[in-house]
């Protein structure tokens, strides 16, 4: 059974970094692209960055791009997420996923595999 672990929220403050860990354990990690969303209170999920499996192409949403960076080491099975600059509206829900699909990877619908969430939140 495939599981996703995230860790390395917290608070923080305004202009401050983080950098978000997503563990895949139970089964390979090869073949999946991961992501990052996140679901502030009363919002939908909002794609945040993707990043394929193989040669590793990242995808950002415009809202984080230049800010955000999405990597992975596939030899420890972990994808990252690296926050800089944090601003009050990043806080919220921070989820990554996995999927096997190839297309479409920014919606939320085409990933089989979630974390349980890990919480950001920027104070001014």
């Amino acid at each position: 059974q495939v599981q996703l672990v995230e860790s390395g929220g917290g608070s923080v403050q305004s202009g401050d970094s983080l950098k978000l860990s997503c563990e895949v354990t139970g089964r390979a990690f090869g073949g999946y692209a991961m992501a990052w969303f996140r679901q502030a209170p009363g919002k939908d999920y909002e794609f945040l960055a993707a990043i394929t499996w193989g040669i590793g192409t990242p995808f950002y949403a415009d809202s984080v791009k230049g800010r955000f960076t999405i990597s992975r080491d596939n030899a420890k099975n972990t994808a990252y997420l690296l926050m800089n600059n944090l601003r009050p509206e990043d806080m919220a829900l921070y989820y990554c996923a996995g999927t096997t699909e190839v297309y479409g990877i920014t919606s939320p619908a085409k990933y089989d595999y979630w974390g349980q969430g890990t919480q950001v939140t920027v104070s001014s």
